[in-house]
């Protein structure tokens, strides 16, 4: 790995907290810094949760200060600044982003098109690249390259803008198990985690799942990792459902691999995904998931009926059947769970920065 031994590399991304993306862009700081670049990060809000390498200029904090337009163009000439002051190698922009405006400026004159990187890290690609066929190669044809988090996006892109320089790199995760013999939540359970998020995250058809299932009559209850604008709608909608002392919300958790691991499965419900995490790490601990076949990334990590179930989106009682079926046969339960680490092998750390290292040299 010594190809990146040295190389000096900013990641500018909105925030290091709350979502999956976040997360992911906190690990790509410390998975950078363990092959030896040197790692600045910038941050657009000021929200530090997840653990990180490298050092921060956290523009958030200034934002708080003074979010009028004078203070945004300030802002933008001191991220222009700490560019030319430290003459990065590259540039990995992981934000979201939006009006044209902004990014033209971004793009053509505060970064150099031919050293920098612009993640896609959602089939909500629109999110990062701007819908208009024309826009969107304006800004983004000539950079070094544009990364997408999974194969469905990358062919996407190449078929909406056919762009010459697209790459997939999956997220990467960490291939050691660990075991807990102490259970956090006394008997089985199965798990969501994630952004309580309902537009994006479809929490409300896994609660309708979970009700009409076999597992509430077993006393399994469905515990929820995260927070977010709707929380208080879903636990409503678990009293509508009659299955609030069912359901149990714990709250935000930047470390859930306890609660991971001890889970019978967990389940992720989306309209639509890029990478998601919540399934890479669950089955790198052990724990089967059942997922909806949402664009774009579970189809890439879960091979039905192997190391989880892939079912219709949309599809309460397709959810709910594929619940009782894990509880129901425990040999297609125990042998997806068999196949849980050993299929995400292709997606350890040292596999990862080799796809990295190729781009960055």
């Amino acid at each position: 790995m010594s190809g990146l031994k040295g190389k000096k590399i900013c990641l500018v991304i909105s925030s290091l907290g709350f979502g999956g993306a976040e997360k992911s862009s906190a690990l790509l700081s410390r998975l950078l810094n363990e092959v030896g670049s040197d790692i600045h990060i910038v941050t657009v809000l000021d929200h530090i949760d997840y653990e990180y390498k490298g050092q921060l200029l956290n523009l958030g904090l200034l934002k708080k200060k003074n979010d009028t337009l004078l203070g945004r163009i300030q802002r933008l000439f001191i991220f222009k600044k700490y560019l030319k002051k430290h003459q990065f190698d590259f540039v990995i922009d992981n934000r979201t982003r939006g009006s044209f405006i902004k990014e033209f400026i971004i793009s053509k004159f505060i970064y150099k098109p031919k050293k920098t990187i612009y993640n896609v890290m959602s089939f909500h690609y629109e999110r990062y690249i701007n819908k208009s066929n024309f826009i969107g190669k304006l800004l983004y044809s000539d950079a070094h390259q544009i990364v997408c988090v999974s194969k469905e996006i990358k062919n996407t892109l190449y078929r909406k803008y056919n762009f010459k320089n697209l790459s997939t790199i999956p997220e990467s995760i960490n291939i050691t198990k660990e075991l807990f013999h102490n259970r956090l939540i006394k008997g089985d359970y199965i798990l969501f985690f994630g952004r309580l998020d309902d537009k994006v995250k479809n929490i409300s058809l896994l609660l309708e799942s979970y009700s009409i299932s076999n597992l509430i009559k077993l006393k399994i209850p469905l515990v929820i990792l995260g927070d977010g604008p709707d929380k208080k709608k879903l636990q409503k909608k678990c009293e509508e459902l009659n299955i609030s002392t069912e359901v149990i919300f714990k709250g935000f958790i930047s470390q859930p691999n306890h609660f991971v691991n001890q889970a019978l499965f967990t389940i992720l419900t989306s309209r639509y995904e890029g990478f998601p995490r919540s399934i890479l790490e669950s089955l790198a601990q052990g724990t089967p998931v059942i997922s909806v076949n949402c664009k774009s990334g579970p189809s890439e990590m879960i091979t039905h009926k192997y190391n989880g179930l892939l079912v219709e989106n949309d599809n309460p009682q397709g959810l709910s059947e594929a619940m009782n079926l894990f509880l129901k046969d425990k040999s297609l339960y125990l042998n997806c769970k068999r196949n849980t680490i050993q299929s995400v092998q292709k997606f350890s750390k040292k596999n990862i920065i080799k796809k990295w290292q190729t781009i960055l040299n």
